[in-house]
């Protein structure tokens, strides 16, 4: 598990091989990683947009900008938090994926939130990332 805090925001990320849903052999690797964003601050926030920068095996980046989390835009007050699931392809088999959301508080302010660094690896691999 990974995990960052930025202003009260605790971020944890559980990332998992889909082995199932994997075609190696077409070089089509599948991850899901869950996320729980948990407000530990005094404001109210909500999630407005996610970036997200993906880096395979070899060093091919991809970057993902957007509003929101699978469709949503959760607001949390202090003590809320919200947990979500999502997926990675990449063409290799491993990678790590590492982002940001943006937040606003109730009075407008926005700021970025950092989502920790974490390591996308085959489960009997060794982790790219600590």
């Amino acid at each position: 598990m990974y995990e960052t805090t930025t202003r009260n925001l605790r971020i944890t990320v559980n990332p998992q091989y889909l082995e199932d849903e994997s075609v190696p052999e077409e070089q089509r690797f599948l991850w899901a990683y869950t996320i729980e964003i948990a407000n530990e601050g005094r404001e109210t926030v909500q999630l407005v947009n996610r970036y997200w920068h993906i880096t395979d095996a070899v060093g091919r980046v991809q970057e993902v900008r957007g509003p929101g989390v699978v469709g949503e835009q959760p607001v949390l007050a202090p003590g809320d938090a919200y947990t979500y699931t999502s997926g990675c392809p990449l063409p290799t088999p491993s990678g790590f994926m590492v982002g940001a959301y943006e937040m606003e508080t109730s009075d407008g302010e926005r700021f970025e939130a950092d989502i920790p660094a974490f390591s996308l690896d085959l489960p009997d691999a060794q982790p790219t990332l600590n």
